[in-house]
């Protein structure tokens, strides 16, 4: 085909359209193999078929158009929206991701000069605008997997450009969830693998801040990488299954109100240890860090993350207590205050929380008892016969499933006990895997 024009479709082009809207990726596939489509085709506002499937959310049909060549940097639209735009104003985190590792541009502006992150925060699309500032080519990483100069061997070992890849674009970046990254493969459980790692990291970091776009929110990052893998190295020298041992020196709280004092001091020391005095952003954390007492908000490490994430502070969700991943909806059964992920972290959390859950437990009770009173007096005008089942119906919603009181095997998480009375509350505090997860 010659130059494509916009709203200039053949039939089989605008049957395209609206599979990609209501049909099958079988359907769609049959239609782009024949030479009456163009897989870049555009309609008459500009939009490419990869565009609508990334809008309306449809990651197998953005898969499928970009193994048929869709452009994913095609600029063309009326606006000047990209397919990255469109999936960071979808807010599909995945089609988000897909783009970029289809070589989306992620500073491309539309007709009002926002890239798509900026477009995606306008809208309130966090998760999308974390993974687009967020994202590392695996192609500047393996940079490193090769020897460079007069180097006989690479400075990373190919093998460890993916793990290490995976760590680099998380957008948690609780040491807690790093620390857990790295134990959870055995390629990057090891001293001298994360020696190397930590070191590349390094090198990344400085490139970040002598480059003539300087990028200090990913220089930032990497370095704070780059000193939880140390710590790491720290701990495993000690021995054997060492990463255990940190992950609970992160975690442990403090007798009077359980927080996590060793965990803050390593972040604000990792922070401290910025190498570029003259950076920008270190001089913003250090003015919202440093007056702050330990123990007090906002913490280092939400001032860290919503630095280089965006993510804390501009979105209304719940994060685990273990390894603060956004999202977490188990709460413990017991005291109804901590959230977790799943079992694993919440098994992983009951050596501390274990401390704290009976006095959480008073404390979640008498917000209960006085939001019922509220209400109860609220309603008292309306109603002259106010009971004591209005408790009941003040549970907040989130407490929907199961309850200390009244639970089911079913709603139990697997392999933990099944409350019933005070005596099961009781024996809780005893239990070296701590109450069960209920769901929100």
């Amino acid at each position: 085909m010659g130059h494509i024009k916009k709203g200039e479709l053949t039939q089989e082009e605008k049957e395209l359209l609206e599979v990609i809207g209501k049909g099958t990726v079988q359907e769609a596939g049959t239609l782009l193999s024949s030479k009456n489509v163009h897989v870049n085709c555009l309609d008459e506002n500009g939009m490419t078929p990869l565009m609508h499937a990334a809008y309306k959310g449809k990651l197998d049909m953005c898969k499928l158009l970009l193994r048929h060549g869709a452009d994913v940097n095609c600029h063309q639209h009326e606006h000047g929206y990209t397919a990255l735009m469109f999936a960071a104003l979808s807010g599909n985190k995945d089609i988000t991701w897909a783009m970029l590792e289809a070589g989306a541009e992620t500073d491309v502006v539309n007709s009002v000069g926002r890239t798509a992150a900026q477009m995606a925060a306008f809208v309130g699309q966090h998760d999308c605008v974390a993974i687009i500032n967020n994202f590392f080519p695996r192609e500047r990483l393996d940079y490193y997997t090769k020897p460079q100069g007069l180097d006989k061997e690479p400075k990373l070992p190919p093998k460890l450009a993916g793990p290490l890849h995976k760590i680099i674009t998380t957008t948690n970046l609780h040491p807690v969830k790093i620390v857990m990254l790295v134990n959870e493969n055995p390629l990057l459980a090891e001293a001298v693998a994360l020696g190397k790692c930590y070191k590349v990291m390094d090198l990344i970091c400085e490139k970040c801040m002598k480059q003539r776009d300087m990028n200090e929110v990913l220089a930032m990052k990497m370095h704070y990488i780059s000193c939880i893998f140390q710590k790491c190295i720290t701990f495993l020298k000690e021995g054997e299954n060492k990463l255990e041992t940190l992950i609970k020196s992160l975690l442990k709280g403090r007798a009077s109100d359980g927080f996590p004092v060793y965990q803050e001091k390593i972040i604000r020391e990792s922070i401290r240890k910025f190498p570029y005095c003259e950076a920008t952003l270190l001089q913003q954390l250090v003015r919202s860090i440093a007056p702050v007492e330990i123990g007090s908000d906002p913490t280092a490490f939400s001032v860290l993350s919503q630095a280089i994430t965006g993510q804390v502070g501009f979105v209304d969700a719940e994060f685990c207590t273990t390894c603060g991943e956004k999202g977490a909806s188990k709460r413990c059964s017991v005291c109804k205050m901590v959230i977790y992920c799943d079992q694993t972290c919440q098994k992983t959390h009951w050596f501390a929380h274990k401390k704290m859950c009976k006095s959480l437990k008073d404390v979640y009770e008498k917000q209960q008892s006085e939001a019922a009173k509220h209400k109860s007096q609220e309603e008292k005008p309306g109603k002259l016969d106010v009971n004591s089942n209005h408790v009941n119906e003040d549970q907040p919603e989130a407490e929907v499933g199961v309850s200390q009181e009244n639970s089911t095997p079913d709603d139990a998480a697997e392999g933990e006990r099944e409350p019933g009375d005070e005596a099961g509350a009781a024996r809780a505090q005893d239990a070296p895997t701590g109450p069960q997860l209920s769901e929100e």
